[in-house]
């Protein structure tokens, strides 16, 4: 409650803010700032501030936008008043895990109302997340979630192989301590 971040250097390409898109959707506040180009890309700092989130639904084009960022919006889901649904979004099942299983798994786990779907998942919000062992299942976008799910969880969570991380975002674990984690 009452958080306010900036994250600079953002990449905001069109064809990759789908989870900007659905996050406004559900209410956040979102400030895109000091917009720039870096190379051929869109970047820009983004403000974002702690707000009450709805559960949305989610399907065809703007999963193609947001495929990676599943895992992250399940998280922030669990956070949300009423129901979000994501659909069309079957990719997930073979990334590098079943990303719908792994999801639901670990987030059960946590206590999250989530329930999967061929194509997709339901959660159920909002829902208080409690602390427990979950695993990445080595999968970088999956433990990153988890160390955000983390955070807002009630008591202590550890996630095995969160090291993965570092496959997509060398420095995550550093930046999850100076936002208030404990990562080893």
């Amino acid at each position: 409650p009452e958080s306010r971040i900036t994250l600079r250097g953002v990449g905001i390409n069109p064809t990759r803010t789908g989870l900007l898109d659905v996050l406004a959707a559900m209410g956040a506040e979102i400030e895109v700032q000091e917009f720039h180009r870096e190379g051929n890309e869109p970047v820009a700092d983004l403000m974002v501030q702690a707000t009450g989130l709805r559960g949305v639904e989610i399907g065809r084009e703007t999963v193609v936008r947001m495929i990676d960022e599943f895992p992250i919006l399940a998280v922030a889901a669990t956070q949300a008043a009423g129901t979000t649904v994501v659909r069309d979004a079957g990719e997930l099942r073979v990334k590098e895990t079943d990303r719908i299983a792994a999801v639901v798994e670990e987030l059960r786990r946590l206590g999250a109302c989530i329930e999967p779907r061929p194509d997709g998942f339901i959660v159920h919000g909002p829902t208080p997340l409690h602390g427990t062992a979950v695993s990445s299942h080595g999968d970088h976008r999956l433990g990153m979630a988890l160390a955000v799910a983390g955070l807002i969880a009630d008591g202590t969570t550890e996630i095995d192989d969160i090291s993965c991380a570092d496959d997509s975002f060398p420095g995550f674990v550093a930046l999850m301590h100076s936002l208030g984690g404990n990562y080893d």
